[in-house]
Parts: C-alpha cells; sequence; structure tokens
C-alpha cells in the first residue's frame, strides 16, 4: 500500500507472477516523507531521457500549483478548482464550426501544415503532473483496479506544434465522413481514424517515449488497448450566442454543475485525456469524480496540450461543461497492462454501440486471445520448470488457473453481443458501478436497464 503523501512518485513496474493469483504489480514502495513518491518519478523519467538525449531538453521539472491539500468536497459536489491559464501556447489553430445544428469541419489552415511525422524530441513537451492521488485517497479498497494510482492533476504533454497537427488530422473532411459517431451520451465523437487517417496521432501514443511516461504516472506498464481506441475525440461546439448564454447561466447558478458527459465508468483499465483545444478564456471544464465512500471531488480540466491519466474503469466520473469558449475537443486514449498475467476487466459497454462493430469484436479478440497466449506458454514453462525441478505437479494451481481463463473467456463472452441485439448509438447502464448513480440515471432518463 502506498503511503498518502503530497507528491508522490511512480512505481517501478514488474511483470507479475501468473500463479497462484498473480499480484498486480511488482514490490510497491512506501514513501514517507513528501516529495519523495513525485521526485522518484521525476528521476526515473531523466534516466529515460538520459538513455535518449534527444528528450532530454523535453523533461522539465514540475512546478508546485500551491495547492497541499485534496480538492475541497461537499456531500454534492466539490467546489470549483479554478483553471490556470497558460500563455505558452494560445497559438492560432485549425477550427470547427459553431453551429448549433450540426457539427462540420471548417479547412481553413489545414493543407498548409502537410505531412509531419512525429518526433519525440520535437513534439514531446512533459512536465511531471504537480500530485497523484491514489485510490487509497479517494477511498476506495485494497484490490480495487490494477495499480495503486487513481488520478493525476493535469501535466503538459505535447508541443503545440503537435497539437496543431492532430487537429489538423482530425478535423479533415474523411474523418467527419467516415469515423464520426453520436449517441445518448455525447453528440459527436471521431472513432477508430488513427491507423488510415492519423499516421501522427498513431505514431505518438505508440511511441515508447510517450508511453513510458504514461506508464510510469500510472505505476503500471500500459499500452495502448487497440488501435481503435487510439485518439478516440470528443467533440462539443457552440455559436457565439450559445456561449454567451452558458456563461451567464454559469454566473447566476455558480452552484449548478452541467454536465457535457454524464456519469459513467470507462470500459478500459486505463485513460489518458488530452486537450486540443485553446482554453485561454475557458471556464470550468473540471472532471468529477466519484470516491469510493459516495463523496465527489473535482480534478481541474487540462489546458492545450495538456492531459490527465486516471483509472476510469474502476472510477464514476463526468465531465462538466466548460464556459467561455465555442469549442472543447479532447482526445481520450484508453491503455490495458502490457503483462499477460495482470487481470484485464475491459468491458465493450461503453463502446459497442459507437464503433463499427465487426472492427471492435476483430481487435477486441485478437488482443485477448494474444493475452490467453501468452498465459497459457507462461504455465507451460512453469510447469515444465517443476518437473526438470523434481517437484510434484501441482493439481490445486493448475486448476485454479483453467478457472482463471475459464472466467476470462466467458467474460470475452458477454461482451461480443450478436450483431442484431447491439442498438447503434446507444449506451446502456451496464458501466455504472453505484446504486445510487444507477438509480440516478434512470430517474433522469440518461440510460436505460441493458439486457444481454
Amino acid at each position: 500500500m502506498i503511503v498518502s503523501t503530497q507528491k508522490m512518485s511512480v512505481v517501478e513496474t514488474m511483470p507479475a507472477p501468473l500463479l497462484p493469483m498473480a499480484p498486480l504489480m511488482g514490490d510497491i514502495i512506501l514513501y514517507e516523507t513528501p516529495g519523495t513518491f513525485q521526485d522518484s518519478m521525476v528521476e526515473d523519467i531523466q534516466q529515460t531521457s538520459c538513455q535518449n538525449p534527444e528528450m532530454a531538453h523535453t523533461i522539465h521539472e514540475p512546478e508546485s500549483d500551491g495547492s497541499p491539500g485534496f480538492p475541497k468536497e461537499t456531500p454534492e459536489m466539490a467546489q470549483t478548482i479554478p483553471n490556470q491559464k497558460p500563455k505558452e501556447q494560445s497559438q492560432q489553430l485549425p477550427k470547427v464550426a459553431s453551429l448549433s445544428k450540426s457539427i462540420v469541419p471548417i479547412q481553413e489552415d489545414l493543407s498548409c501544415l502537410g505531412q509531419v511525422s512525429f518526433d519525440p524530441s520535437k513534439h514531446i513537451q512533459f512536465t511531471a503532473p504537480s500530485k497523484i492521488w491514489t485510490m487509497e485517497e479517494l477511498n476506495y479498497t485494497d484490490g480495487q483496479g490494477i495499480s495503486p494510482v487513481g488520478v493525476s492533476e493535469p501535466f503538459p504533454l505535447f508541443s503545440a506544434e503537435a497539437v496543431k497537427q492532430m487537429r489538423a488530422e482530425i478535423l479533415s473532411e474523411n474523418v467527419w465522413h467516415k469515423y464520426k459517431f453520436s449517441s445518448n451520451l455525447s453528440d459527436c465523437m471521431l472513432r477508430g481514424y488513427a491507423p488510415k487517417c492519423a499516421p501522427f496521432a498513431y505514431d505518438a501514443w505508440r511511441s515508447p517515449e510517450v508511453l513510458s511516461i504514461i506508464s510510469k504516472i500510472a505505476g503500471i506498464d500500459l499500452v495502448p488497448v487497440m488501435d481503435l481506441e487510439i485518439g478516440h475525440i470528443n467533440v462539443a461546439v457552440h455559436s457565439d450566442e450559445e456561449k454567451l448564454k452558458a456563461l451567464k447561466k454559469a454566473q447566476l447558478e455558480p452552484g449548478e454543475d452541467e454536465a457535457v458527459l454524464d456519469w459513467h465508468s470507462d470500459s478500459y483499465p486505463f485513460v489518458c485525456v488530452t486537450m486540443l483545444s485553446d482554453c485561454t478564456d475557458m471556464v470550468g471544464g473540471e472532471t468529477a469524480l466519484r470516491k469510493g465512500n459516495g463523496g465527489v471531488v473535482k480534478v481541474r480540466g487540462p489546458q492545450m496540450g495538456s492531459a490527465v491519466i486516471m483509472q476510469g474503469r474502476y472510477i464514476e466520473h463526468r465531465a462538466l461543461r466548460a464556459f467561455g469558449t465555442n469549442e472543447r475537443i479532447t482526445s481520450v486514449t484508453s491503455f490495458r497492462p502490457r503483462v499477460a498475467a495482470v487481470k484485464d476487466d475491459t468491458v465493450l459497454t461503453t463502446v459497442r454501440g459507437i464503433s463499427h462493430l465487426k472492427e471492435l469484436y476483430q481487435q477486441y479478440t485478437e488482443y485477448r486471445f494474444e493475452m490467453l497466449q501468452d498465459r497459457l506458454q507462461d504455465m507451460g514453462r512453469k510447469m515444465r520448470d517443476r518437473t526438470r525441478a523434481n517437484r510434484e505437479y501441482d493439481t490445486a494451481a493448475v486448476k485454479q488457473f483453467i478457472r482463471q481463463q475459464i472466467d476470462f473467456l466467458s467474460a470475452m463472452d458477454r461482451e461480443i453481443i450478436d450483431d442484431d441485439k447491439v442498438k447503434q448509438g446507444y449506451i446502456g447502464n451496464g458501466h455504472l458501478i453505484s446504486d445510487e448513480i444507477k438509480a440516478r440515471s434512470k430517474k433522469l432518463g440518461t440510460y436505460e436497464d441493458e439486457v444481454l
């Protein structure tokens, strides 16, 4: 168990043994003094940069925001944590139209960018987060999740040039024509475009340098879940009239929080949410998290090029509306453990209805079968090693392993629903965790009961 401190460091990740019950991480170090956890993470990343000199100038020490404690909470909702407004990245960006009836990309300023390849030494502009909140600090019990880390504070990740290139890729006519989805949870999403239409974003999220940063903050070695979940885009745009009306309402009713993405838990263990909009004049836009004891706290939203890492499969959360801006575009890349022995609680509840189903099932089946294959090979090696060491056949361990893989396959069978039973554009309530949120969503009509 990690001791709660003001600053945290990322625990070095290690492959987990498979039998009899695979621990989720390697040895967990106790950090007893403030700053030790965070300093260790910076040291780890600086060591990485020394091995790759091209990255050295992109690594910066974290700057303290002067907030020593956890965001203040109230029984219903935490108090708002003001956004910090960066000045260094307020560049002119490719824009989306501010239309109330339909969301259509504007092509201005896109063609002049040309084809740019992802360059870690130029496009990563990383500063370690000022704070990483543990699952324990969020009042979750030991064993919930795959890592002790719950959520990070926002931290700079990509340069302004990298953000501009990512926007250029997602605002192309081809992407909006082929990869735009909507649902009862969100009006506009772009999904599955990265491998074919966004080589810059695709290479960025699969680069060893970015994956090293993500894994160190998350406290466990992670990889993208599958190509389909690289750079999922959430888009919210408003006309000038809607923007002013919403801002006025927020000023008159400061205690009323309106969500652009209502309460949910993610389908995948970890997510990295990156802001692709200029937030200089933005007010609000925080993420509300439901704690294990039922309390609610807010984590401030990231600025342009900055990101937040969260163990979203196990923490119910919602994205609150941002005011003072015409657009809010976020990129969400989902991650799973690299090591096959670590549990994978992935579900398809929140993505089944907003995906090309055959593609989703194909990629999901591929990576899960690869995990199963790795587990079987690892178990076979352990059995052979026992034989060579003149040890008896471990009946109990083998039977436990078999039961674990049966559960693994049974979970896959539940998630791969027959095509004709999937309602496109619809997300049920199967992803919700707490009875309170389930009752609230049913009362408001946000979701309906999911029947598999």
